[in-house]
């Protein structure tokens, strides 16, 4: 337990030596400004390196830091300013709805889940906080595509479509980049989406997009459920309650906008 607690304040310590008017730094260099021996600051920075926390540049074999401590600023920003501040709503939501509601980011060209509450009727649906899945098959992920700058959404678009192969998760999934453009065009009229068994065969869901306070869409609100149980006939029903809770998340979050 010592040497965990000791390895742990070593690598902190090593990490505030990147700084701004230093961002990088050789092995040899380090050791010597530490004074410690280059054998030992060779062994932390390698093993920062796997894991992450550090970033090495090949021209000069130079350590900087890494895209790790980025992701986990951005876990930390998503619950501080985002999950705490919504969850209630999502809790009342999903009692008006009586279905599974989550809500998601748009990361990496795929929807994020951030937090989920269960339907109160007690079917579980899978999806996993902190799991990602195709923007292309979810309403979550068609509702943020729609609302994207037109640059962003072509990118997406061509990165889903161009570069990955949208794959059919079933046989309603839309595989054809120029349908999807219709659609999104179509959801960002009517200002919802729907998933019609897009993902999972059983599965319906409706989405809307969630503006902070600058009218930047920075995430999606969905309530899902099973085929046989979802009334479509209630859509207008449930976008209007959705609407509701984006309206009261939009109140909390000020202008948060995910990085």
């Amino acid at each position: 337990m010592k040497e965990l607690k000791n390895s742990v304040q070593k690598t902190f310590a090593l990490m505030e030596y990147f700084t701004p008017q230093k961002p990088e730094w050789g092995v040899t260099e380090l050791a010597k400004e530490i004074g410690s021996n280059k054998s030992t600051v060779f062994r932390f920075l390698a093993q920062m390196h796997t894991i992450g926390i550090l970033d090495k540049n090949d021209e000069n074999e130079k350590y900087r830091l890494g895209l790790k401590l980025f992701e986990l600023g951005n876990r930390v920003e998503l619950r501080t300013a985002l999950v705490e501040k919504t969850h209630p709503v999502l809790e009342t939501v999903a009692k008006r709805i009586t279905e599974t509601v989550h809500i998601a980011v748009l990361k990496d060209h795929q929807v994020f889940y951030i937090d989920k509450v269960e339907s109160p009727q007690g079917l579980k649906i899978s999806s996993q906080i902190g799991s990602s899945l195709p923007a292309y098959a979810t309403s979550l992920g068609k509702v943020l595509l729609a609302f994207l700058p037109e640059d962003q959404q072509k990118r997406s678009l061509d990165h889903l479509y161009d570069e990955l192969g949208a794959i059919a998760l079933t046989g309603n999934t839309i595989t054809d980049k120029s349908q999807m453009i219709k659609e999104l065009a179509l959801i960002r009229k009517r200002e919802y989406a729907i998933d019609r068994e897009e993902f999972e065969v059983g599965l319906i869901c409706v989405a809307i997009p969630i503006f902070n306070q600058n009218q930047q869409v920075v995430a999606s609100l969905s309530a899902s459920g099973p085929a046989n149980r979802f009334n479509e006939d209630e859509v207008k029903n449930y976008v209007a309650i959705l609407k509701e809770g984006a309206s009261a998340i939009q109140d909390k979050i000020g202008n948060f906008k995910l990085t």
